[in-house]
């Protein structure tokens, strides 16, 4: 079983006015290649501190992280960032849209970073497009777009480098309900049929019951988790 992300005892703290803020404490998880998993927790439970982690956003403070083969507790920042560039597949809640590139240009962007524009790196981002629905507002830009369709490029985008995984933040806090169950619906899909790898971080638990595991996170601590 090949893993896309495995945490061992992985603990983070916080110096926060002379005192240490304990957000994680001892966290171990396995996440295997094409598992779709959603963290949950009430506020202060360690979420966001565990995507930060998980998006090479910030380093743990003691254990092990592995994303793919690659131990980034033992990275150096030039190739964390690389790592972070080149294999994390990011959607955020807010859709993080350059406002005055198309759709194209925009599911374009991560390849700007490491100087892949080519033919065909292009015709897969076309490709990317379609798969979203989003053949036909190619040169669209971002505010002649609804919230919905502007997370389709951001999950668009988040395919491009064919990531270890996608990691998803509050994908659907922007969105109505009928929009929430689409953007579900096109991540069911990429999990199911495509075999995307999938870690979601919500409070809500109508889109956490979507995946196939729910770890429940409690005071820095994995609390429970639940199989679906």
């Amino acid at each position: 079983m090949k893993l896309a992300a495995k945490m061992v005892d992985v603990k983070k703290e916080y110096a926060l006015k002379g005192e240490t803020v304990r957000a994680l404490r001892g966290v171990s998880l396995e996440v295997p290649e094409g598992d779709y998993v959603a963290i949950m927790g009430a506020s202060g439970s360690g979420k966001s501190t565990m995507l930060n982690l998980l998006g090479c956003l910030d380093r743990p403070t003691s254990g092990a992280l592995w994303l793919g083969d690659d131990d980034i507790t033992k990275l150096n920042d030039y190739n964390l960032s690389s790592i972070r560039a080149s294999r994390i597949g990011f959607v955020f809640q807010s859709y993080n849209l350059i406002q005055q590139l198309t759709v194209l240009e925009n599911i374009e962007v991560p390849l700007f970073y490491q100087g892949n524009v080519s033919r065909k790196a292009r015709k897969r981002c076309t490709e990317l497009a379609e798969l979203v629905g989003l053949q036909d507002r190619l040169g669209h830009r971002p505010t002649q777009l609804s919230g919905g369709q502007q997370q389709r490029v951001a999950i668009a985008r988040s395919l491009v480098n064919d990531p270890y995984f996608i990691l998803a933040d509050e994908p659907t806090g922007n969105l109505d309900s009928k929009t929430t169950e689409e953007i579900l619906q096109l991540l069911d899909r990429l999990n199911q049929e495509e075999g995307k790898t999938i870690i979601l971080v919500t409070h809500e638990n109508d889109v956490g019951a979507r995946a196939k595991r729910v770890i429940w996170l409690k005071d820095g601590s994995v609390e429970k988790e639940i199989v679906h």
